[in-house]
């Protein structure tokens, strides 16, 4: 199974200049749960910002250079090998690969935080009448969440 993970702020804004824009801890505790045990797959742009691999789970890099390599990942080279690689998939990110893999993706686990931030990287468009929401968990505000924000479960309709 395919599945992507993000947190996208209003107008899909999920990056800027090489890092989130925003913190909210309870989205990193809710990607922590779902992707532990499992595979992450990356772009190398999201690699560069986390310098090594999360634990506890497979960590790949998906890119076109043939010659890359880092201590604790896998590598891949086209968006089709995603599709076989074992057990549970989670892409990971960033911009680009959530493109390219849309096509691929089973189900979403998107948070949507409810806030506006400067960005220059964005989650792609998509059509909600393509989903079912299977759950929509309203998150909690407190002094270290300040933004308001969804967590959302959504599956591709057949």
């Amino acid at each position: 199974m395919v599945s992507l993970i993000v947190a996208h702020a209003r107008q899909n804004v999920i990056g800027f200049m090489g890092d989130m824009p925003w913190s909210l801890p309870a989205d990193l505790k809710h990607l922590k749960e779902l992707t532990t045990g499992n595979t992450i797959v990356m772009g190398r742009k999201t690699f560069e910002t986390l310098k090594k691999p999360l634990p506890n789970r497979r960590n790949v890099v998906l890119t076109s250079n043939q010659n890359f390599s880092a201590e604790g990942f896998d590598v891949i080279h086209s968006i089709e090998e995603i599709e076989s690689l074992p057990g549970k998939v989670f892409i990971f990110g960033g911009s680009t690969i959530y493109k390219q893999a849309m096509h691929l993706v089973d189900e979403m686990y998107i948070t949507v935080i409810d806030a506006s931030f400067a960005g220059d990287t964005f989650f792609p468009s998509y059509d909600i009448n393509q989903w079912t929401v299977e759950s929509k968990i309203k998150g909690i505000q407190d002094d270290k969440n300040r933004y308001p924000h969804t967590f959302f479960q959504l599956t591709r309709r057949l």
